[in-house]
């Protein structure tokens, strides 16, 4: 079995950005740098077939490169924990290739996605009761990126182990007028 999802990496000088955060609440379990990504569709377990069937299908998407940015803080809150993430913005255009994506798993076999996309790039995590975050959110409420040019767009496999999740990039997909499958790196 793979665990899959579809994401954009942002480059250094914005995980950077977002690495210099991760600071004053000892109750969250901070990302560390190779786990900041944007997720525009999480898979899950599927067999390798499946995994194929999918990487065919995300190869013929075609879209415009999108200018992104980082813009502000928020939170989610679920029963038994929850997540502090950075905003992006624009968000219509990456609404709209994670709509491509989605039509993609699908054509793949996969089940639709039933909860609604919100992008973001998650910062750190909670279990059980969320901590105090007032201090957190007035001191970063303004956060703010320069934009970059998000050129392509990744199939990874999430590795599980003791020490949390390890991602490997295994399919790198080119945005553009002519897009297509990049060597990853």
């Amino acid at each position: 079995m793979h665990r899959l999802f579809v994401a954009i990496r942002p480059p250094e000088a914005v995980r950077e950005l977002l690495l210099d955060l991760m600071e004053g609440v000892p109750a969250l379990r901070w990302q560390d740098d190779d786990q900041l990504h944007l997720t525009l569709r999480f898979i899950g377990e599927v067999e390798r077939p499946v995994a194929q069937d999918l990487a065919a299908e995300l190869e013929r998407i075609r879209f415009d490169n999108i200018p992104l940015a980082i813009d502000g803080v928020g939170r989610f809150d679920r029963r038994r924990g929850g997540a502090l993430w950075a905003g992006v913005t624009p968000k219509e255009q990456l609404k709209a290739l994670a709509q491509k994506i989605e039509r993609s798993c699908q054509a793949a076999g996969l089940d639709p996605e039933r909860r609604a996309f919100h992008p973001h790039i998650t910062l750190a995590r909670w279990s059980r009761t969320a901590p105090n975050l007032d201090s957190f959110f007035l001191s970063h409420a303004s956060l703010r990126s320069e934009p970059w040019d998000v050129d392509h767009f990744s199939l990874y496999e999430s590795h599980l182990a003791r020490d949390g999740a390890h991602y490997e990039e295994i399919l790198r997909l080119r945005l553009g007028p002519r897009s297509c499958p990049l060597p990853h790196q």
